[in-house]
């Protein structure tokens, strides 16, 4: 109950900031945005609708046909967020802020934004809009949820550009893009972790070095070759950002024909790392 409790305030927090961002740095300076807030920014610019109200008909329309798509939890988180990020545009739709520099502006309200569905994403909610349309497009076409996002979030900023203009569209992408960057900063945190794949004849070296120079650990898997059939040692080991040139070295000084794929990772628990209990 207690992180229930915690959830529900970082998303009120969430919504709170995202709200901050619109009605300070979106609409005074006839910037766009993507999904269904730049829809309700759009239309406020041509009919001066309420952006809170035409979020929460819209939002609610699409949770309405993608509830199905989300977890109990989810939905639940996500109907409070698009509750209070209505309830939000609207209490602050008179707020104002001194500053006419259009890049600064799009620049905070970027951050603004990114920060705001950033909180939110992380305690496990959502913003609704887009990303139930991107789980609907990843169900039945196939498509990544980011690439869902960007392609729903892409057609209502470049729809924005009849009204806005062209300035104002170049200064919307560039928000979004600071935008994306500060959500994926508060989603993954100061220290983003990478997860290494090493296939080498000599992977009990490399391993050797790993544990003894870098005290990290290292899973073996058994593999072998598709074409030669020969048995492969194959090593998985989760690291630093940090370290990866430490690791790349430690690799090529072993065996510099060996194959070495990162991957990038998240939320990485258990020894070395986070506690999950804690989480």
């Amino acid at each position: 109950m207690k992180k229930i409790s915690l959830d529900v305030f970082f998303i009120l927090i969430g919504a709170f900031i995202f709200a901050l961002a619109i009605n300070l740095f979106v609409i005074p300076n006839e910037l766009g945005e993507g999904g269904v807030t730049g829809i309700t920014i759009i239309l406020f610019y041509l009919f001066e609708w309420s952006p809170g109200l035409l979020s929460l008909i819209i939002n609610a329309f699409l949770l309405i046909v993608g509830y199905k798509y989300l977890s109990k939890m989810t939905t639940v988180y996500t109907i409070i967020a698009v509750a209070f990020n209505s309830l939000f545009l609207h209490l602050t739709e008179s707020w104002t802020i001194s500053s006419d520099e259009l890049v600064i502006n799009a620049i905070f309200g970027g951050v603004f934004a990114g920060a705001g569905i950033g909180i939110i994403i992380r305690v496990g909610g959502t913003t609704a809009g887009t990303t139930i349309l991107a789980r609907i497009t990843n169900k039945y076409l196939g498509w990544s949820l980011s690439y869902g996002l960007l392609f729903f979030d892409l057609i209502v900023a470049f729809s924005s550009y009849f009204i806005i203009g062209a300035e104002g569209l170049m200064l919307t992408i560039l928000m979004l893009y600071i935008g994306t960057k500060t959500m994926e900063f508060i989603i993954e945190g100061l220290n983003p972790k990478k997860a290494i794949t090493i296939i080498s004849k000599e992977a009990d070296q490399i391993a050797k070095q790993v544990t003894e120079l870098m005290d990290r650990g290292v899973t073996v898997f058994s593999g072998h070759g598709y074409y030669t059939k020969a048995s492969k040692d194959i090593l998985y080991i989760v690291i630093s950002k940090q370290e990866v040139l430490k690791l790349k070295r430690i690799v090529q000084s072993t065996d510099s024909n060996a194959f070495i794929a990162i991957h990038d990772v998240r939320d990485v628990f258990g020894e070395g790392f986070l506690d999950i209990s804690k989480s």
